[in-house]
């Protein structure tokens, strides 16, 4: 299939790339024409403005947008909608807030165009593994739109199929890595819920490592007082421990890279998904201690650092390539 990719950032433009060995054509435009060289020395067709971008794809044009939520998604999809044609598609594949899709997938409607939005996890390891979607839309749109998402998703692998799951009786793309969640703004509510979980998981881990430091303190009797190899600690628990996981194989690697985490300061920032997550919470009656707790460990890291919020950091520079904000 041929779509746009508008911005080609850390995802957008490794998600064209994988597109594109996948064999479907990317008509690639950015607001950094760096940034569209390189895609265009990838196989990509360089475009220089949303109009261009018009100019060159099929109908119906699928334009796929992948910026930071917030203003610049609304003024870029409110700009395509001026030049599109009725029946084009357009798909949200950043961290935009789920009303915004309710609401944009309407005003699209009154035009004759879909509106697709796809909550999109795996970073900046997602070329070589693939990305986890759960996608907002109508039927018709997301099974013209499969392909794509299949693409995109990291298939089935290795991972052993779910006991109980009557595998013949449910979609098979849950397994291969999509979902297709519901109507518009399902998908990015989804993904909003699996970032709060991300917040609360990151926060355990980043709690117990400070734990564990700290038991060198001269603080505690002498007697009391081990030395702990936390690079090793993280190390062991990857290896057939209850808590393994992606985020500690990621905390495992920057202690391996560095114990004490010097490179970072432990300013944590939020996508705001967290926050979103525990605004849906209130709304809907639904306690979520740990989520809100991490939530407001990451406000709290911004005045005042610990050792935990340093794995925080190295945990988010690891998976999504994400920088301190500078002091």
């Amino acid at each position: 299939m041929k779509l746009g990719m508008i911005g080609l950032g850390r995802m957008g433009g490794n998600m064209a790339r994988r597109l594109m060995q996948g064999g479907h054509q990317i008509v690639a435009f950015d607001r950094d024409p760096d940034a569209v060289a390189k895609l265009v020395a990838d196989g990509a067709e360089g475009a220089a403005s949303l109009v261009e971008v018009r100019g060159k794809l099929d109908s119906p044009a699928i334009w796929w947008v992948m910026l930071p939520a917030g203003a610049i998604t609304e003024q870029t999809v409110a700009a395509i909608a001026e030049g599109a044609k009725a029946g084009d598609i357009v798909i949200d594949g950043g961290n935009s807030f789920y009303k915004d899709d309710i609401r944009r997938a309407k005003m699209l409607a009154d035009r004759g165009l879909k509106y697709v939005d796809v909550g999109t996890s795996g970073g900046v390891w997602g070329l070589d593994r693939g990305y986890c979607m759960m996608i907002g839309g109508d039927d018709e749109t997301m099974r013209l739109l499969d392909p794509v998402f299949e693409t995109l998703a990291p298939g089935a692998g290795k991972i052993p199929r779910t006991p109980g799951r009557v595998h013949d009786k449910v979609d098979p793309r849950a397994e291969k890595g999509y979902i297709h969640a519901g109507p518009p703004g399902a998908g990015h509510f989804v993904k909003m819920v699996h970032n709060g979980i991300e917040y609360g998981l990151m926060q355990a881990y980043a709690e117990g490592f400070d734990i564990l430091k700290s038991k060198s303190s001269d603080k505690l009797p002498e007697d009391e007082r081990f030395d702990l190899n936390l690079t090793d600690i993280a190390e062991v628990w990857r290896r057939g421990s209850v808590i393994s996981s992606w985020l500690l194989d990621l905390t495992a690697i920057a202690l391996a890279k560095d114990s004490m985490l010097s490179q970072f300061s432990g300013h944590v920032a939020d996508s705001g998904e967290g926050q979103w997550t525990i605004d849906a919470a209130m709304e809907e009656k639904v306690p979520a201690n740990v989520l809100t707790a991490a939530l407001f460990a990451r406000y709290r890291s911004r005045i005042e650092h610990t050792f935990g919020d340093q794995v925080l950091s190295a945990m988010r520079f690891g998976f999504g390539g994400h920088t301190e904000i500078p002091q």
